[in-house]
């Protein structure tokens, strides 16, 4: 067991240290500081004038000058001409430039949770991507999204050509499975694989079995590419088979193809067994945990929704057709239109697990569905309570993946 910590990064720090000695000004640059370059600020004199008049005497190279928050300018020049710069009378002060970030990425407690920060890729350290392909069958993603790699898709939502996002469930379920690992926003579980957005739903998040099946047919048909399919979706129907002309014959085809699929175990507090493709022995059903702070223990408190930390989601499906459970309530992840959101559902507890599904295939490319199923329920942990069937399956675990 890991020890408690925080997930958020700090914000923007600017590493810049002031002198009120001018003979030791830009000495000695701070940790931090961009050598040569030095921020200065003026007692007398119009700064633009100024400037130039020191760029030709100190041999600084001016790049910005400050007449309403600052009175000076930024000039690039030696140390030493930096250190005779600060005994001119005009100057106030010279001060060595420093580095800023733009505000850090947040590491949700669902990656933390799932130890995917400490994965063989370890999301959160702005470093790496996971070279796998994941199919999102859902309302589309955002395209255009800065943390998603979105690579291609298709339509199948009739009247309409674009797998472009216009409800947003699509791009926050690409989030939790892939957010890129790059300083900004989210991080997801496998971070930065290449997203494939398959529209089957529409704007407000419906859709038929036709379309869905036109989602799988499309995936199946890439199945030499894309190695994971997320679906968090579902409907009331009989289970079915193999060979039913239906959904369940379709998901059966597109496993054989050597597609893994993760699904949502569905959000009515019922047994799953009643429920598609969520009671499909093929698929990857995956169950809510309310998780508030990353770790096991009970304690975290409450952020956007009621629950008890650690417990199995009070809307969460359950019974013997569940392999998995992962976080699934308020889970920060990516939004249509470039934002961010937090939401709740076995929508968002299916992704952890199909980037936990990518995170193996990543590292293990001849795996087929069945062992990568195999792999992660193995590598689960039950440090979490209050199955409502009493059956209590294992917590997708990734740290050594």
């Amino acid at each position: 067991m890991r020890p408690r910590r925080s997930t958020v990064l700090v914000a923007a720090v600017i590493v810049a240290t002031s002198t009120t000695a001018a003979a030791s000004a830009a000495a000695k640059p701070p940790d931090g500081a961009v050598r040569g370059s030095y921020i200065v600020t003026l007692r007398t004199g119009e700064p633009g004038a100024v400037a130039n008049e020191h760029a030709r005497r100190y041999s600084a190279v001016v790049e910005h000058v400050y007449r309403s928050a600052l009175h000076g300018y930024s000039a690039v020049m030696s140390a030493a001409d930096a250190r005779r710069l600060a005994a001119d009378p005009a100057v106030a002060r010279v001060v060595p430039d420093g580095v800023a970030h733009a505000a850090t990425q947040t590491v949700p407690p669902g990656i933390d949770r799932i130890d995917a920060d400490v994965s063989s890729t370890a999301a959160g350290n702005g470093k790496g991507a996971v070279d796998v392909d994941i199919a999102i069958i859902d309302t589309g993603i955002d395209a255009k999204h800065p943390d998603l790699k979105v690579v291609g898709g298709v339509n199948c939502v009739p009247g309409s050509t674009s797998y472009d996002d216009l409800n947003g469930h699509g791009t926050h379920v690409a989030g939790i499975a892939a957010a890129k690992d790059n300083h900004v926003g989210v991080v997801g579980v496998a971070p930065g694989a290449r997203l494939w957005a398959v529209r089957v739903l529409n704007s407000q998040g419906s859709g038929t079995f036709s379309s869905i099946i036109c989602g799988i047919d499309w995936v199946t048909a890439h199945a030499g590419t894309i190695e994971v399919a997320n679906m968090s979706l579902g409907g009331s129907a009989a289970e079915g088979s193999c060979g039913d002309g239906g959904m369940h014959e379709a998901i059966c085809a597109s496993v054989s193809a050597g597609v893994t699929y993760a699904v949502a175990a569905g959000n009515a507090a019922a047994d799953a067994a009643f429920f598609v493709p969520a009671s499909y022995d093929e698929v990857i059903t995956v169950s809510a945990l309310t998780d508030f702070d990353g770790v096991p223990g009970g304690v975290g408190t409450p952020t956007c929704q009621i629950g008890t930390d650690d417990e199995f989601a009070f809307f969460s499906n359950f019974g013997a057709d569940v392999d998995l459970v992962a976080p699934g309530v308020c889970v920060l992840s990516t939004w249509r239109g470039g934002g961010y959101r937090s939401i709740s559902g076995t929508s968002m507890s299916s992704p952890h697990v199909a980037g936990a599904a990518a995170l193996y295939r990543s590292t293990h490319p001849a795996a087929t569905p069945a062992q990568v199923q195999a792999a992660l329920q193995g590598a689960g942990t039950f440090d979490w309570t209050a199955d409502p069937d009493g059956v209590q399956e294992p917590l997708v675990i990734v740290g050594g993946f």
